[in-house]
């Protein structure tokens, strides 16, 4: 393992406030945490390197209940709106209107030929 890996840099937290460099174990923490670990405002000893969640990600909880409920409403919001289009169109194609009435009286040909035949016949 290298030295570099052992360093943490210094650097401005949040507050922007100077962090002096440390070096890993920091004096109270376990022999485990041995490499720097962070973000350019945030640096900390932990036992993988390339670890950037210090905190057991127990935000990343509350993120994900927020996601699943933005995912459940917008699920039921497409369902909604899935079945509103199937039943628009059921009714659009199986519904027919009642027959119209055009005014005009339709007769056979065969008996308009004899009404025809007898007047002038």
């Amino acid at each position: 393992m290298s030295e570099a890996s052992r360093v943490c840099s210094g650097y401005y937290s949040l507050n922007h406030s100077f962090v002096e460099p440390f070096q890993c174990p920091r004096r109270g923490e376990g022999a485990t945490l041995i490499y720097c670990c962070g973000f350019a405002d945030l640096k900390y000893c932990c036992s993988e390197p390339g670890s950037y969640f210090p905190y057991k990600h127990s935000y990343m909880w509350s993120l994900s209940i927020g996601a699943l409920i933005g995912l459940g409403i917008a699920a039921l919001v497409l369902l909604a709106f899935v079945i509103s289009v199937c039943v628009l169109c059921y009714l659009f194609l199986y519904t027919k209107p009642q027959r119209l009435d055009t005014g005009l009286k339709l007769q056979h040909l065969e008996a308009t030929s004899t009404q025809e035949a007898n007047q002038f016949g």
